[in-house]
């Protein structure tokens, strides 16, 4: 990325003042500065402790426009859920035989939906999975029985969200290419979830800060509604 560019779609950002969301994703938008169709993503700074198990926050939700990206999907199942997953269009399917070939290195799908009776054998990737944001988790509905659902809300763009040890969540809300309106209408989403999972324990101001920006552009101040 040109430092000249970057430095023009920074100037371009008013440091002194927080913008209300529409200005924001309307700024966003021009200040992108790579030449692919950059992701918009939005980081709030919240007034929690991730050491507390009440305010570990962790989830799941399907934006309203979706994310604009494809996912490719991999179902760790067995017996008739094979079926149901490739039918519900899951693009890799299987159960030992899959475990086996990511335990050998091969990582070519971003989401692993496994039924519950599979989760024995999928723990000793831990180690593997776990890092990479890959382990499935109950939480993100991505460990269930209902696997056609689940593939469905990936599909359509369902975007998951955990609170980093310093307080961020950091979230995908779409792409550049995306109109004003629907990127607007994916932040208030994510805004609503956030304030929907707020830890009953959290005393004084909960959201501290929301930033808006696009990938390897500069940060956006957003007004805290």
């Amino acid at each position: 990325m040109a430092g000249k560019k970057y430095n023009n779609a920074k100037a371009m950002v008013d440091r002194t003042t927080t913008y209300n969301y529409k200005d924001a994703v309307a700024l966003a938008k021009k200040t992108a500065v790579t030449s692919f169709d950059s992701s918009v993503e939005v980081s709030f700074f919240l007034n929690v402790d991730p050491r507390q198990a009440e305010q570990n926050i962790r989830g799941a939700m399907v934006l309203p426009n979706g994310t604009g990206k494809t996912r490719k999907v991999l179902v760790i199942t067995q017996g008739a859920k094979l079926d149901e997953a490739k039918a519900a269009g899951a693009d890799f399917v299987g159960g030992k035989d899959m475990i086996d070939e990511i335990q050998k290195g091969w990582l070519g799908f971003d989401v692993i939906v496994a039924t519950p009776d599979m989760m024995g054998q999928l723990g000793k990737l831990g180690r593997l999975l776990g890092p990479r944001g890959l382990m499935p988790n109950p939480k993100t509905g991505t460990v269930t029985m209902n696997v056609a659902q689940a593939i469905e809300e990936i599909k359509k763009g369902k975007v998951t969200y955990r609170v980093d040890r310093d307080g961020n969540i950091n979230v995908m809300i779409g792409k550049c290419s995306f109109t004003e309106e629907a990127l607007a209408e994916n932040y208030l989403a994510i805004l609503d979830q956030m304030k929907k999972v707020k830890p009953n324990t959290v005393k004084g101001t909960y959201i501290k800060k929301v930033t808006m920006s696009t990938t390897m552009g500069p940060g956006i101040p957003v007004t805290v509604e």
